[in-house]
């Protein structure tokens, strides 16, 4: 049997049984798409010889290496990996192979870095750059004031609705990966941007009154990722700030000082929406200041 067939069965299983984003969905396709191309350029596919089971853990060896050589970093190899071996492991489950090639396959192993983040200064010189006298800058601010105080991915931020925030009560819900919901708090400073954002600037916009997105451009249409993008780069490099920022930077701001100031793991693991711990974790490191500082608090002979 042809592997195509097999490969638009695993997505849309994908997409129906574990409620994949569609951007996530396009990464798998992408992977699998080459991995498929690869066997094909090796003679190995579902109408070789053998069928399904003549793909053999060299041939998932063999893509890894041509991976390598194309210059991908071991993170990416590893997510090929994760897609190739999700992709096998259906087949064997729904019974379309009676193995799994990339069982014994080993993977990349990759390096943690420890996050960039801003530092407390920064973010207040970030925050305090747009101009409030314009709709432009009441919605800049609502943004940066939104992802700092919130934790969001920004595909997270693009599709907050009004109806996703409660400024009363102060809490937003996320729809994070897998279209799973969390709820989050805001912070008053945030309230207030996101309050003067929308009883302001937002409603001077055309189709304000009909679109449900909370951040809009100029023509009433609903952001993009990459106009966010823009947006934070822009002020970014307007309040002199050198590091490249993005987002995601933002995010690992709002988890870091949270957990420099004394939040709960496990309360963060939640603002955030990780699934496990263990991605929380990464944030828990501090600069040797702050080790400095709780030694001499707490050690008795310090």
């Amino acid at each position: 049997m042809r592997l195509d067939p097999l490969l638009d069965l695993f997505l849309d299983f994908l997409k129906t049984e574990r409620g994949l984003s569609t951007n996530t969905l396009e990464a798998y396709a992408h992977d699998l798409r080459d991995y498929l191309d690869a066997l094909e350029a090796a003679g190995v596919d579902g109408d070789s010889d053998g069928g399904i089971e003549a793909i053999q853990p060299q041939d998932v060896e063999r893509h890894l290496t041509q991976l390598h050589e194309r210059g991908l970093t071991q993170r990416s190899m590893a997510r090929h990996l994760a897609a190739v071996r999700g992709f096998h492991r259906f087949l064997l489950r729904e019974r379309y192979s009676k193995i799994d090639p990339t069982e014994n396959v080993e993977t990349p192993r990759v390096r943690r870095n420890l996050p960039m983040f801003l530092s407390l200064e920064e973010v207040d010189a970030l925050l305090a750059l747009p101009d409030l006298s314009t709709p432009t800058g009441q919605r800049d601010r609502a943004i940066l004031e939104v992802l700092y105080a919130s934790g969001l991915r920004v595909s997270e931020l693009c599709g907050l609705s009004t109806q996703d925030v409660n400024l009363r009560d102060g809490f937003l819900i996320a729809r994070g990966k897998g279209s799973k919901e969390r709820l989050v708090p805001l912070g008053d400073l945030a309230i207030d941007a996101l309050r003067n954002w929308l009883d302001g600037g937002r409603a001077l916009l055309p189709k304000a009154d009909t679109s449900t997105a909370i951040f809009l451009g100029p023509r009433g249409t609903a952001l993009t990722r990459q106009a966010i993008w823009k947006i934070i780069r822009r002020c970014a490099l307007a309040a002199g700030i050198a590091k490249p920022l993005s987002p995601h930077k933002l995010r690992h701001s709002f988890a870091t000082h949270l957990l420099e100031h004394g939040a709960d793991l496990r309360a963060v693991q939640s603002m955030l929406g990780h699934a496990d711990i263990s991605t929380t974790q990464i944030y828990t490191h501090v600069d040797r200041t702050q080790v400095r500082k709780a030694y001499d608090k707490a050690h008795p002979r310090a």
